[in-house]
């Protein structure tokens, strides 16, 4: 399984932006997808989605949404209002272990290469 993901940039604060992650390769064994932001001990679960299971941090709750498309080959996070404290490099991730792991950072093993958000004040 390969993502990638696009559609980072700059905007200000109060903004939107929409992240896209592109997902080829054997899609079908994917149990649940998510987004995190920032790397090593910092990193921070966003969202995720499996089945038609949600889960939004707190810090994003009511402000960002992650979606599939139809076909589920792309992850979405639609993320409106954005705060400077938003900024950081985002990573999609895809997990084919029980999906009960869904919340469990270490159960994604493929990860795109991030794309960068910049929130301006």
């Amino acid at each position: 399984v390969q993502v990638v993901e696009s559609g980072g940039g700059l905007v200000q604060t109060g903004g939107s932006l929409r992240l896209s992650c592109a997902a080829s390769g054997s899609i079908a064994r994917i149990t649940a997808e998510s987004w995190h932001r920032g790397s090593g001990h910092e990193r921070e679960l966003v969202a995720a989605i499996r089945d038609g299971s949600t889960y939004y941090a707190d810090s994003v709750k009511g402000r960002f949404t992650i979606s599939r498309d139809k076909a589920g080959n792309t992850l979405y996070l639609q993320m409106d209002s954005l705060k400077p404290e938003d900024t950081a490099m985002y990573y999609c991730a895809a997990s084919d272990l029980p999906p009960d792991m869904w919340l469990v950072d270490e159960a994604y093993d493929y990860w795109g290469q991030g794309t960068q958000v910049t929130v301006s004040s």
